[in-house]
Parts: C-alpha cells; structure tokens; sequence
C-alpha cells in the first residue's frame, strides 16, 4: 500500500467470476503435505551442485517454513552427497527426511546407512524406459521393486514408491506393478509426469482412474515442466485429492524443471483459499538463498519471486495502483515477502512522479511536473544498451553451456592418458 494508504473497496465491487458447480468438482486433501525436491531433481538442474553444508542451509529453511517432506539426495552417488543427506538426517529438522534409490539393492543400503526415516524407491514403467534404457522386462521390474520395497520396510522407513515416465506407461502394468509395490507395504505411491506432457483435463483423467484402479492410501504427483505445465498440472492433481505434491522452489529442475514451490502454494493460499501450512511471508528469502546457492538466476517476469512481478511502469498501471492495489495486483506483495516498486523510465505517468516526489516531502505545479516527466522520458530513452546486451552474453555464455567446457573437459582425458585406439 503507498504510504501506507488504500482506499475502501466494497464486497460487491469484487466480482469473483467462479461457477459454483467447479467447487463440487475438487476434492482437495484433507492435510496437504508439500514434499520438496531443490536438493535432489533441483540439483539436477544442468550446472547446478549444492555442497553437503550449502543443502543444510536450504533444508533447514524449508523446513522452518512448513516443508513436510524434504528430499535430501541419492547417497549411494557419492561420499559427499552421502554426507550432505546424513547431515540433514542428523540436523533435528521438523520436516521428515527422505533420500532416494533406484530398485538396486545397493542404492537402498545406502538410503538405509544414512540414518532418514523416508525413501522414495524410484524405477522406470514406459515401454520406452523399459526396452532402451533399463533393458529389462515387466515381469523383472516387478521382481526388483517387489524385493526393494520389502528391504526398506524391513529396515523401518517410510517408503514411496516412484515410478518414471508413469502416464506414457501402459496401465495394467502401473496397475501390477503398483499393486506388487503397495502388497510389499509401500506407504505412498507416486505417479510421474517424467516429460511434462500431461494437460490439467488429461491428469484429471489420468489421477481419477488411477486411484480408482490402484487405491492408493496416500496419492502424490511429480510433474515437469517440458511444456509450462507443471503447476497447472500439479493443481489440477490436488484437486482430485492428491495429497503429497512435488515440488522445486524456483522451478528448479531437469530440462525445465519441476512445478515451482512458490506457485503452488501460494495458487492454492490465494485462488483456493487452502491453508498449506507454509509460511509464505518467506518464500521470497527462500528463493533468494537457492538463486544464490544453485547460481541459477530467477527470470525478472517470474511469477512471485520474479524482480518484476510487484513492479509498475506503465502510466496506466501506477495510477490504478495508487489508487487500490488490487486493480493490477492479485495479492498483497508482502504476503510473499516482497515490496511493491514503482519504476520510473520511458512509460511512466505523472501520478508516479507525484507519489516519488512526497518520499522527500517535495510538490510541483503541473507545468513542472510535465517537465520532469520529459525529462524521466527522454534520460530512459537515451540510456545505453551496452551494459544490458554484455550480460546478456555473458548470461548465454553460462547457461547454453553449463558444467564443465571442451576445453576443460579435454585437459582432463590428457590427464587420465587416454589416447587414440588403434585400427
């Protein structure tokens, strides 16, 4: 509010343009459980690598902020990251801990050895998965899920079970092989939209006639965002009473990432009045830290947590701003933990100089004010592009290529010594 002003906005000049037949429609969970994936499929972001203290730092403010679940990482792929998820394990968190493994039986040992009292067994299902990439049959799948969901619940943990690249599998097999899962006592079963093709009608669909054919006990969704249509895809799953969401903050992710923390939650507080839980006055200070950590920067338009998603320009804009914030605003910034700015340059109003001016107890006539308003114009217009369009490049130059270099990949197959194979 500027100033600490707003004008009184009655109830009826509020219109909500909802059919009351669509709040039939949802069954949304009773006790939704916000699951979090930044350290494990975050990090996987292409050039992103969390330290084991840097993924202590992001869980411990998950989990101040009403994080159910965390997802520490897969110990068995290296001593450090093994190290990052028993430190987590270790840390007295509120949230529940929770590592991943594939269905080897090493992977579970070493979720096992960690000391967190949740895993999510993950194994592909398409065809696809199947014949290319795991070269195994159904019935093998089934057998190798079947013995490392029976060795996780033998070792006490909570256990999920996952499987890749779910909605392109065909169902009676998702059916067998979740129900070999759920009779080995799997505790809550995960579907996967592993490439994001799912639409909100589609996964409507999808969920209602996998929990009538599967009747898990406690349903959660993975969705990725190929298309942009992970939190969409994500909401429309809640409303069908997925309980346990995935999310990333900052829609971190493989490829282009995951449904993003922020818009779930804060979609859910604001369009469908559910209380998640989450403290979402600080979800701008948790995005801030994985931007800083991850080295991934957040796009200015993103919605929330984006620079520019509480900033006006445009004449038009700050005026009804000024005015009541809810004629360009949604929410209140503050509500996620930000502050509303007023940015001066090529489109900005008189109202905007007037309201810049009083934050020095200063007033002008009209003719000055449209002076200064040239003036604002002009200097916008005028103002170089180069410093803009070399980071830019440089900001292409990091991300069209992230990880290591030809280069530096290179000196390191020197350094190893290999050479030419002969004919």
């Amino acid at each position: 509010m500027p100033n600490g002003r707003q004008s009184v906005v009655a109830e009826d000049d509020l219109v909500e343009n909802f059919h009351p037949a669509t709040a039939g429609e949802r069954h949304l969970p009773r006790d939704l459980v916000v699951w979090d994936e930044t350290l494990r499929d975050g990090e996987q972001t292409p050039g992103v690598r969390f330290s084991p203290e840097e993924k202590l730092r992001i869980a411990e403010l998950l989990s101040e902020i009403g994080v159910g679940v965390i997802d520490a990482g897969i110990p068995v792929v290296s001593d450090d990251e093994a190290r990052a998820v028993r430190g987590i394990a270790h840390a007295g968190l509120r949230a529940k801990i929770l590592a991943s493994a594939r269905t080897v039986p090493r992977d579970v040992e070493a979720v096992i050895d960690s000391g967190v009292s949740h895993i999510a067994i993950f194994v592909a299902a398409s065809r696809v998965h199947l014949k290319y990439k795991l070269k195994m049959g159904p019935d093998e799948v089934v057998a190798a899920s079947r013995a490392c969901v029976r060795r996780a619940k033998e070792a006490g943990l909570h256990v999920a079970f996952v499987t890749e690249d779910t909605v392109r599998a065909p169902f009676d097999f998702v059916e067998r092989l979740y129900g070999a899962a759920t009779e080995e006592g799997a505790d809550r079963l995960v579907v996967a939209d592993t490439v994001g093709i799912m639409t909100p009608l589609t996964f409507r669909w999808y969920l209602t006639e996998f929990v009538r054919r599967v009747r898990p006990r406690d349903l959660s969704v993975h969705c990725h965002n190929d298309f942009g249509l992970a939190t969409a895809n994500t909401l429309a799953a809640i409303e069908v009473g997925a309980r346990t969401p995935h999310l990333c903050v900052n829609g971190l992710g493989e490829r282009a990432g995951n449904a993003s923390l922020e818009e779930v939650v804060v979609a859910l507080e604001t369009l469908y009045d559910y209380r998640t839980g989450i403290r979402t006055e600080r979800l701008y200070e948790l995005s801030r830290l994985v931007e800083e950590l991850s080295g991934i920067p957040v796009a200015p338009n993103r919605a929330l947590v984006g620079y520019n998603a509480f900033s006006h320009e445009a004449g038009i804009h700050t005026h009804g701003i000024l005015a009541h914030t809810l004629t360009y605003e949604p929410l209140q910034p503050s509500t996620v933990g930000r502050q509303r700015q007023m940015i001066l340059g090529k489109h900005t109003g008189k109202a905007a100089l007037v309201e810049k001016l009083k934050e020095r107890g200063l007033s002008a006539p009209d003719p000055l004010l449209v002076e200064l308003l040239q003036r604002v114009k002009l200097d916008a217009e005028q103002r170089t592009k180069d410093d803009l369009h070399r980071f830019l490049l440089e900001y292409r130059d990091r991300f069209d290529r992230p990880g290591l270099s030809d280069e530096e990949f290179w000196s390191l197959v020197d350094a190893v010594g290999i050479t030419a194979v002969k004919a």
